[in-house]
């Protein structure tokens, strides 16, 4: 199996597509570590790293138990990235349309002085993971592998190879504007609330730096899904949503960039207008909250429909708008008046579709009323 500093394995090679080759082979899983790691996910700034979530240590283990069990099974594939370092040497004539055994041929550590490992473990980081801790040696698994030409690809094959599996919503929407290729439905339309959340965390202009809880930064106080909610509800039919729609004419660049400066814009006059409550964490406010978050994302909305055309959509007329509501905040004390036998303690406020709802629908008939009053005392 050993040559040298490369491990050969006897394995089949199929086309799937128009270019791409995949390889299958059964291996001993404590080789595993000898060419395969996982590219965990990490950021420097706005660069982001690697694509996969933190090992789940409970998990590990209860595979780990299993494996070193009397009888354990493994049936689903590890499925690998690997570099372009690896060479197959078929048995007879390459097959362009069928299966070809040959001989798989993959360097390990010494022969690679520019990788740390020839392959990255796109799917079964936690088998892999505990057969590394369980090393039982003779317990062979399934691989199957493709050559990844760059990062992009293997993250787009770790997306889609984990649609089904419960990976947080957050890890994907930071993975998504890193992913070139084009995605099943669910991913396209969350590819721009994507991109527009990592502006809004990781611009060191914006109002809301780092302040968005994500997988790369966990010291956040935001939950990424609050603003992606936020986000989503805009562009479905609210002010980003009317930016595109009247602004046809510019090009995508010059609409994403307006849309950008419209979200700082806004988001800065709410940490000025309510400073005490945007400096806490949403158990002590719920302004940072889930419900506050997704509350006044439907004011933004609501304050752009008003002035559009009229005046520059900037921080002072989004802060003078939103000082009207001031007065009838209960962010991190008091009690909203929600109506007749409807108070609310400001912390009972949840995060869950009927509170949100209520928060949003009192707070922008409270807008509505004050600008109506304002029109009514100045005209």
């Amino acid at each position: 199996m050993f040559e040298q500093d490369y491990l050969n394995l006897t394995a089949l090679a199929f086309p799937q597509g128009e270019s791409n080759t995949l390889y299958s082979f059964a291996i001993d899983g404590t080789l595993l570590k000898e060419f395969a790691t996982v590219s965990r996910i990490d950021r420097k700034d706005k660069t982001i790293f690697g694509y996969q979530r933190p090992e789940i240590t409970s998990h590990i283990n209860d595979i780990k138990k299993y494996l070193l069990s009397n009888n354990p099974l493994l049936p689903n594939s590890i499925v690998v990235a690997f570099e372009e370092v690896i060479e197959f040497i078929p048995f007879d004539t390459m097959s362009k349309s069928t299966p070809t055994a040959g001989i798989l041929k993959i360097p390990i550590n010494s022969s690679l002085p520019n990788y740390k490992k020839a392959a990255w473990i796109v799917d079964g980081q936690q088998r892999t993971a505990a057969l590394f801790e369980a090393n039982k040696e003779n317990f062979y698994v399934c691989v199957v592998g493709f050559v990844a030409k760059n990062i992009s690809e293997q993250r787009e094959q770790f997306m889609l190879v984990n649609t089904t599996k419960p990976l947080s919503r957050g890890l994907l929407y930071e993975l998504l504007p890193h992913v070139q290729c084009e995605l099943p439905t669910f991913f396209e339309k969350r590819r721009f609330p994507a991109f527009l959340l990592e502006k809004l965390n990781f611009d060191p202009t914006s109002p809301l730096y780092k302040k968005i809880k994500m997988s790369t930064n966990r010291e956040g106080i935001i939950q990424d899904n609050s603003i992606l909610k936020m986000l989503e509800n805009s562009i479905a039919d609210g002010a980003l949503y009317y930016l595109r729609e009247t602004q046809k004419e510019k090009s995508e660049e010059d609409l994403t960039t307006i849309m950008i400066e419209l979200l700082f814009n806004f988001w800065n006059a709410v940490s000025k207008t309510f400073q005490t409550a945007w400096s806490m964490p949403p158990s002590k406010s719920r302004l940072t909250h889930g419900a506050g978050i997704i509350a006044l994302g439907f004011i933004m909305d609501a304050i752009t429909d008003r002035n559009n055309g009229k005046f520059a959509l900037d921080i002072d007329l989004f802060e003078k708008e939103l000082e009207k509501l001031a007065p009838i905040c209960r962010w991190t004390y008091g009690y909203w008046e929600f109506g007749p036998g409807a108070q609310r303690k400001w912390n009972e406020i949840q995060n869950t579709p009927t509170d949100i709802r209520i928060l949003a629908h009192y707070l922008l008939l409270q807008y509505k009323s004050l600008v109506w009053n304002d029109a009514i005392r100045y005209s």
